[in-house]
């Protein structure tokens, strides 16, 4: 069960129904904390450098079926939890590609190295714009 979850429980047409098949969650209360509180409102509008990047940010959110109710990070802020897993993302694939490129160049084979360079460098691009989208975010307000 979720925390702060209120549960109301409703009987079958008998008035005899089981209760655990017929509980039904009427509310959830945000429970924020240091990795999910965000400011209230809508973040303001992007500065001109990062706009490009909120269409590339909200592709990759959508990828990785992690969309935002809004369906844009124009409007959502960007929570510290995926601030940081972004970056972390991106160090890592970084490194893929790089290990990946070093074996390509050493003559390591060809399939090994181009596959994880295939789906490195689109998780490099996409979890960098989401990163640099929060931290705009989080710069300007």
């Amino acid at each position: 069960m979720v925390r702060g979850a209120h549960v109301r429980c409703q009987r079958g047409p008998t008035g005899a129904g089981d209760c655990l098949r017929h509980c039904a969650c009427v509310s959830l209360t945000e429970v924020p904390n240091r990795w999910t509180r965000v400011p209230g409102g809508a973040p303001s509008a992007p500065r001109r450098w990062v706009a490009p990047l909120i269409p590339l940010a909200d592709l990759f959110m959508w990828a990785t079926f992690s969309r935002p109710s809004t369906g844009s990070l124009r409007v959502t802020w960007v929570t510290p939890a995926t601030l940081v897993l972004s970056f972390a993302t991106a160090a890592g694939a970084i490194a893929v590609v790089a290990a990946c490129a070093a074996g390509w160049w050493s003559g390591g084979g060809w399939w090994p190295a181009s596959a994880g360079i295939a789906v490195g460098v689109p998780l490099t691009v996409g979890s960098s714009a989401v990163g640099v989208v929060g931290a705009a975010q989080r710069r300007r307000d």
